[in-house]
């Protein structure tokens, strides 16, 4: 059973504890902020990997993502082969006045070209200036923070170790050419040449 008083009694007891404490006031922007690692700020564009798939702008819940594309027919690799068709990115714009930071654009991109920045200074004085195109969601890209270092005890990535091992192969298909060539070309320059058929005939 609880005393009477007692909830009274603790909300008192840390009052008096804040009020010996000294207050401390950030100096912003004279001193900035230590942001945790992963500070949801603004977001960056890697438009190289970006496939126009438009899943970003179909899971956005605000739809402030606008993306307009065009399709561009790539000629056939090899001779017979089928031309193929590929998206081509015209415009990639996020309306920040808009977005709410949630992240769900960078979860299901699948190509990895969005990227959350720690970098928070942007306000604008005109709204319209806080749509952010391409070129500007790219100049947010060099803000990026590279990924924290993975634990030593975890496996190794699948892309790293496919990379790996595709070198690897590479390397063994190199160093078994260099030996083929090596015994067609015979011991050397030095070795004495084998007479033919009709040398031997005369002899």
């Amino acid at each position: 059973m609880a005393i009477p008083g007692s909830g009274l009694a603790k909300g008192l007891a840390v009052t008096l504890r804040t009020m010996t404490r000294k207050s401390v006031t950030a100096q912003y922007p004279e001193v900035q902020p230590e942001l945790p690692p992963r500070t949801r700020g603004v977001i960056g564009l890697f438009e190289e990997n970006c496939t126009v798939c438009m899943l970003c702008a179909r899971e956005c819940p605000d739809w402030c993502i606008y993306i307009d594309s065009h399709k561009e027919t790539v000629p056939a690799a090899a001779p017979g082969g089928r031309e193929r068709s590929r998206n081509v990115l015209d415009r990639f714009a996020i309306d920040f006045s808009l977005c709410m930071y949630c992240g769900i654009c960078i979860e299901v991109c699948p190509f990895d070209a969005l990227f959350w920045s720690p970098e928070f200074e942007y306000a604008e004085t005109d709204i319209r200036e806080l749509t952010h195109e391409r070129d500007k969601l790219r100049e947010w890209m060099w803000t990026v923070p590279e990924p924290p270092a993975l634990d030593p005890s975890a496996e190794e990535p699948k892309e790293l170790a496919a990379a790996r091992k595709a070198a690897e192969k590479q390397e063994a298909e190199r160093l078994a050419a260099q030996q083929a060539a090596a015994e067609q070309g015979g011991a050397g320059p030095g070795t004495p040449a084998q007479p033919d058929a009709t040398q031997k005939g005369e002899s």
